[in-house]
Order: C-alpha cells, then structure tokens, then sequence
C-alpha cells in the first residue's frame, strides 16, 4: 500500500512547490526595478507634463520624427540639439541636426542626405560629437565623428566609418549610441533576424576601424515574454535613480503599426515593464523612445521624453513625434 502511496505523495508534493515558490514573469505585479517604476510615474500620464509639443516639427515645416533629443552643455552654448529623420519626396528618409532653446521651437541646422534614418547623437566628451544613423541602400548602421559643435551643425565629419553588417544578410539598423570611451564607442542596435523580424544587438567600434556586434538575446527575451510576435526595434538608455533602464519599442503583431508598445527594461533583473502611456485624447500606440535627463526651460532639472505616435491608434491631433517633460 506505502509503494502504491508514494507516486501520488510525490506528486502532490511537486504541485504544493509549484504553488508556494513565487515566479517572476513579464505580468508580476512587481515593477522590474526601482528605476523601471519611477519612469512610469514621471512619464506615464502625458496630461501631467511640464511641457508638450505634439506633432513636432522643425521651422521648415518638416516632421520630428524618432527625435533623439540632447542638452548642450553651458561650456558649448547650451539649449538643446535633436537628431530626428524625414520622410521626403521619393519616399526616403532624410536625418537632420536641429537646435532649440525652448524644446518647443526648432530651427534645423544641417541636412545629412537621402537614406539616412533613426538618428543617434552622443558627446565624445571632448567637445566633439559620435552620430549614428541608419543607412540604405543594403540597410546598414553608419557612424561619423564631428570635432566640435560648429562641425555638426555644418555637416563636417573628420571620421567615418560604415558598418558591414554581420548579423543579418537583409538590414542592421535603429542604433542608439551609449557611450564614448576614448577611441571606443559603445551602442546598440537592431538586426533582420531571419530577414524577417527585427532583434537586438550590442556593438563596438574602435578607432572607428574594428566593428564587432553581437546579440542581445536577453533583452529579446524580456520583450518576447510580453508575447512580442514582431519587431524589437528602437531603444535608448537612460539612468534614474542611480540605476540603467533601457526604454525599448515592442510590436505586438508583425505589420501592425497600431500594435507598438513602449517597455522599460531593466539590464540588472533582465525583466521588463509595459509603460502604460496616456495621452490627453487616448492614444494607444507608441514607437521610437527616448529619453533624456536635462535642465528644463524654466531652470529646473527634468525628465524628457520624446515617442512617435503612429497614424493606426492615434487620438485626432496626437500622431506623430511627441516631445514632453515632467520636472523632478
């Protein structure tokens, strides 16, 4: 009787271990971290912004779009610089450098040619300036080097290089440069996986010679585990509270642009938080994150954040690049 007894005594206790050890997955209850949390509470709610610019554009009239928005130091001049992207005729994209002392008004300062796109701009620390881009044809990730504000502006780079793409046979692209260290810079991007759906990856240039990329499938993973079923796209990185998060575009459905979702992922827990956004007319849909800690318009230190807001899922008068900042 005791052996008959002991399979179902076994089981009932791997099913009381099952109950009683708590799981971590993308639904806990639980904020992936403090810093994941905080984000939410500064720039969920746009409605409680210090500042918003819908629709942003430049003083040509060109939309703002997948801004990546970043202080000028006193010592340079101050304001603030965005690199965004154009959809212009012939349909391709056009990245451009514009300046601002407001956040609201911008006046652009450089074209940098067809079949640039998803801009990335990083100080050196040095004076001088790293953007990275996306670059078609055969949709690759470029990087240039300006020696001081005046060259960017005016489009004078003194380094070049264009990566070959090692990842994927199709495109590499959306890079997001997250450090300058010497002659090495540090960024992350997206690959084709398969030439079907867009993953992560990490990279290195040095000397703006030797390039190695990687990918990220940790970060995938947290996304993955929302029940992403399309691209992992864009994403930038921001400290708050002493701590890393990374914000990342997820896509629900593949060809769906009313099914992108912004997450703060945090690299310590490898978990990921969905950033329940809201917006005055209820927009749904948000793309292209980034973010930004500066010293506001008015003086006083803030959190800034710029999305794009799709067409599909978009609220009248909310669609396209969003610009907004919530004081600290």
């Amino acid at each position: 009787m005791i052996r008959r007894l002991l399979p179902l005594l076994l089981l009932l206790l791997l099913l009381t271990a099952a109950v009683t050890v708590p799981r971590l997955s993308a639904a806990s209850p639980d904020p992936a971290s403090a810093a994941t949390a905080r984000f939410e509470a500064l720039a969920g709610d746009v409605g409680r912004a210090d500042g918003a610019v819908f629709d942003a554009r430049d003083d040509t009239g060109r939309t703002m779009d997948t801004a990546e928005i970043t202080p000028v130091p006193a010592a340079y001049g101050g304001g603030y610089l965005a690199v965004y992207h154009t959809t212009l005729a012939g349909g391709r994209f056009h990245t451009a450098v514009a300046t601002s002392a407001d956040l609201r008004v911008w006046t652009r300062r450089h074209d940098f040619g067809a079949g640039t796109s998803q801009p990335s701009l990083h100080p050196d620390g040095t004076g001088g300036w790293v953007l990275a881009y996306e670059k078609d044809p055969a949709n690759h990730i470029a990087l240039r080097h300006y020696p001081d504000l005046a060259a960017l502006l005016a489009g004078r780079s003194d380094r070049a290089f264009d990566a070959p793409r090692t990842l994927s046979d199709c495109a590499e692209g959306t890079p997001d440069v997250t450090a300058v260290r010497g002659d090495t810079v540090e960024l992350t991007g997206h690959y084709r996986a398969g030439c079907a759906t867009d993953r992560q990856l990490h990279a290195t240039l040095r000397d703006f010679t030797h390039w190695q990329a990687r990918p990220d499938h940790r970060l995938d993973q947290a996304l993955l585990a929302w029940g992403t079923a399309g691209n992992i796209g864009d994403r930038s990185r921001i400290e708050l509270m002493g701590r890393p998060l990374v914000l990342i575009e997820g896509q629900r459905l593949r060809n769906d642009f009313g099914s992108w979702s912004t997450y703060a992922y945090d690299p310590a827990s490898g978990r990921a938080d969905r950033v329940g956004l809201r917006t005055p007319g209820g927009s749904r849909a948000f793309a292209n994150p980034s973010a930004a800690l500066i010293t506001d318009p008015d003086g006083r230190p803030a959190l800034l954040v710029s999305v794009f807001i799709p067409k599909e899922e978009s609220a009248p008068g909310e669609s396209g690049e969003l610009v907004y900042w919530r004081e600290l």
